[in-house]
């Protein structure tokens, strides 16, 4: 039995999701590309910003995931702040995680503050959770 899990994908906070550099939406990529979609918004969920311990997806962080048919993943990220002193290893955190990910042949991480990141990129889950709702 498939359990029915809400991505996200329709959030305000969701990434912008494109295969081949071309913009689409959750519901136009072929079953397969959906299913690796997936299978990384779960990794994502599974790496935590060390300084609010929520994770970096629902915290609103990842800005664009790219699938390429080469089984490539590119992701554009930013952090809570510029001057995290954590940057690198959070980056090196994702690729890690999403490279376990079945049909990820590899990822290329692009560490963006354009746009900044602010609260409202948080999901409605997470500003709950933290008491910001």
């Amino acid at each position: 039995m498939t359990e029915n899990i809400d991505y996200g994908f329709e959030a305000p906070s969701a990434p912008a999701l494109y295969a081949e550099g071309e913009a689409k939406a959750y519901v136009d990529f072929a079953p397969t590309d959906a299913t690796r979609l997936e299978g990384i918004v779960s990794a994502l969920r599974t790496v935590n910003d060390p300084e609010i311990p929520v994770n970096i997806y629902d915290l609103g962080l990842v800005y664009r995931i790219n699938l390429k048919a080469d089984g490539m993943v590119e992701i554009d990220m930013t952090l809570t702040a510029p001057g995290c002193p954590v940057a690198g290893t959070l980056t090196g955190w994702v690729q890690d995680a999403v490279s376990k990910v079945e049909g990820v042949s590899g990822v290329t991480m692009n560490l963006v503050f354009d746009p900044p990141w602010d609260k409202s990129r948080m999901s409605e889950e997470v500003q709950l959770e933290l008491g910001l709702l």
